[in-house]
């Protein structure tokens, strides 16, 4: 799988381009495609970026990938410190480099006092190297390398939060956002805290040999799902839980889930000039639909039962669950 250098941290990813797709991976241009500097030109048809979740990885996008890259090319990567964006060393260490130098500005909104208006990729990593923003902004040198521009974001649960604010701080190149279980808003101090108190014990403990155990896979399988899946992915979600790196896996959970961070979300939907479109599942219990549609409510354009979409039977692992019922939705909603 290719690797790009993302500030010293490495970033495994798989770019499938479309079969409709005019698409050159050599720099040579294709008959009427449009020139772009870096390793894929292609015609101005937006490509699709996916982001997964917490303490998951790129594998889970597979059948949804299977499924809508013969109309779209499709983007997917492990966010630093998952799946295959591991270093020896430290990703905090390695993150931002002395020698780093932002190729953007990133600008923060207004009302988030904490930070800086503007910050270089230097001065934000020093910030939090595991903040939203931060990720975002990773997700953005990812696309300078690939010269991708024209994109729409699909983020799966934390994916959606990042994908809404690559959303905002790089509104010429994200065209549209598609939040898959994704939502939220809403703070409720005492069940904030036990969840992250359970995340921090979940990372604590994680020894190299727990994949090998026998049914594991199948407990696995089982956790966050209407109906269980292939004993494959649960033997996935055993592999990616082990192999996440404890410093990424722990401080993108407790930066996500401060108040003011979570309180953030609803207001960064409000200033998004660009479509999103929410995909709910009835059965999910990690990101109830209520949250979903409370955060969907902020976006200017919102109109009750036209952005928000819900699957029945269907839990928080809705790409793998039911892809199908996904990819129909993201195939309507680009389309349209």
């Amino acid at each position: 799988m290719p690797i790009a250098n993302i500030l010293g941290a490495p970033h495994a990813y798989n770019f499938v381009p479309s079969a409709a797709a005019d698409v050159s991976l050599t720099g040579v241009l294709s008959p009427g495609a449009t020139h772009r500097q870096g390793s894929h030109t292609q015609t101005a048809k937006a490509s699709l970026v996916f982001i997964h979740g917490w303490l998951l990885s790129q594998s889970y996008w597979q059948p949804l990938v299977s499924q809508l890259s013969p109309d779209f090319s499709c983007l997917t990567y492990d966010m630093r410190g998952f799946g295959g964006s591991l270093s020896k060393a430290s990703l905090t260490q390695t993150a931002a480099p002395a020698s780093a130098k932002a190729t953007r500005d990133v600008v923060l909104p207004p009302h988030k006092t904490w930070y800086p208006q503007k910050l270089d990729a230097q001065q934000l990593y020093s910030v939090s190297a595991y903040s939203l923003a931060a990720y975002a902004h990773d997700l953005s040198l990812l696309l300078d390398q690939l010269a991708l521009d024209n994109v729409w974001l699909v983020g799966h649960s934390l994916g959606g939060s990042v994908a809404l604010w690559a959303a905002y701080l790089f509104p010429d190149r994200v065209k549209g956002v598609i939040c898959l279980n994704a939502g939220g808003g809403i703070y409720i101090p005492k069940e904030f805290e036990k969840f992250r108190s359970a995340g921090q014990q979940m990372v604590k403990y994680r020894p190299a040999w727990l994949p090998k155990v026998p049914l594991l896979p199948s407990l696995f399988s089982r956790v966050m799902v209407h109906k269980t899946l292939a004993v494959k992915w649960g033997q996935q979600r055993l592999e990616d839980f082990v192999g996440a790196d404890k410093a990424a896996a722990e401080g993108v959970l407790l930066e996500s889930t401060t108040g003011e961070e979570v309180h953030q979300l609803p207001k960064l939907v409000g200033q998004l000039t660009q479509r999103v479109h929410f995909i709910t599942a009835t059965q999910d219990t990690v990101m109830l639909p209520r949250y979903v549609n409370y955060l969907a409510s902020f976006h200017p354009q919102f109109v009750a039962g036209e952005m928000v979409s819900e699957i029945p039977d269907c839990g928080h692992m809705a790409m793998v669950e039911q892809p199908k019922a996904v990819a129909d939705i993201i195939s309507r909603v680009l389309l349209d």
